[in-house]
């Protein structure tokens, strides 16, 4: 895959994830339920994309290997459930703009693990990207659910950086169908036994929604995020994956009514200036 093709997929998976929030509310279901059932049907999707686009002939996945896949499963679901009860608590916008604190995360713990040096422009970028999330958060209240909303996205935020950074140290030579197979096929074994019992009083309408997050939200987008992050750093993903809130943002707004006010209009421009200068300073 080249540079181009990598920035066009990573930016192609932030739509489809900021697409997630929205599926998730629309479950209408608990957040175990939901990472789950999300779980679910991206193995089966993963399986279909596996046979279809998958690497032929390539070499089989290693115990080196599984073991860091599985422990990325974990962290992916963990990422999920804490994503999931977010939105659950505080809404779509403010999930996702928690979520997008991870950039910050993966730029100062990509330089500690990796020991690459990180350039002015990158904090400056972080900086600016961190300054639109200021104005597109809510005032700060220990007490309200906005509050303890943004902080379980905030650690959704933490556990994807580590998920990123896991990804790109354990994924040379694997082909990223199959490490997004392995990852949530861990999520689903993990999660299944406690989930069954909400699975099973889910409606047929959450049922849809599901499937839609598991096929389109998190098979095809998470297979994008992988394969990119072969060619891509870590921390230049992360700067594009803060768009996902501005997605986010736009479809509640447009599904739910979820009405912007001017801070988070102002915030949302700003984090797309950002994007759009870190992209010109990449070439």
């Amino acid at each position: 895959m080249s540079e181009r093709k990598a920035l066009l997929a990573i930016h192609l998976g932030a739509l489809m994830f900021g697409l997630s929030g929205i599926f998730g509310k629309l479950a209408a279901s608990d957040a175990l339920a939901i990472a789950t059932g999300r779980a679910l049907f991206a193995v089966l999707a993963l399986a279909l994309f596996a046979q279809l686009f998958g690497q032929k002939g390539g070499a089989r996945s290693g115990v080196r290997q599984l073991l860091p896949l599985a422990l990325g499963g974990l962290l992916l679901g963990s990422h999920w459930m804490s994503f999931f009860e977010a939105v659950n608590v505080s809404g779509v916008a403010i999930a996702t703009l928690g979520f997008a604190s991870f950039p910050a995360f993966t730029v100062l713990l990509e330089g500690l693990l990796f020991r690459e040096r990180t350039r002015p422009s990158e904090f400056a970028m972080v900086a600016m990207v961190s300054l639109g999330l200021v104005l597109v958060t809510p005032e700060f209240d220990l007490h309200s659910q906005a509050t303890a909303g943004l902080l379980w996205a905030i650690f959704s935020g933490l556990l994807f950086a580590l998920l990123s950074l896991l990804n790109r140290a354990s994924t040379a030579g694997v082909d990223p169908v199959r490490a997004a197979l392995c990852q949530n096929l861990t999520v689903l074994l993990c999660f299944m036994p406690a989930a069954w019992p909400l699975l099973a009083a889910t409606s047929l309408s959450s049922w849809l929604w599901l499937a839609l997050l598991g096929i389109f939200c998190t098979g095809l987008a998470h297979s994008l995020f992988v394969s990119s992050l072969r060619v891509l750093k870590a921390r230049s993903a992360a700067l594009i994956f803060a768009l996902e809130p501005v997605y986010g943002i736009a479809f509640a707004w447009w599904l739910f009514s979820e009405v912007p006010t001017l801070r988070m209009f102002l915030g949302g421009c700003l984090i797309i200036l950002t994007i759009f200068v870190s992209a010109r300073l990449a070439r």
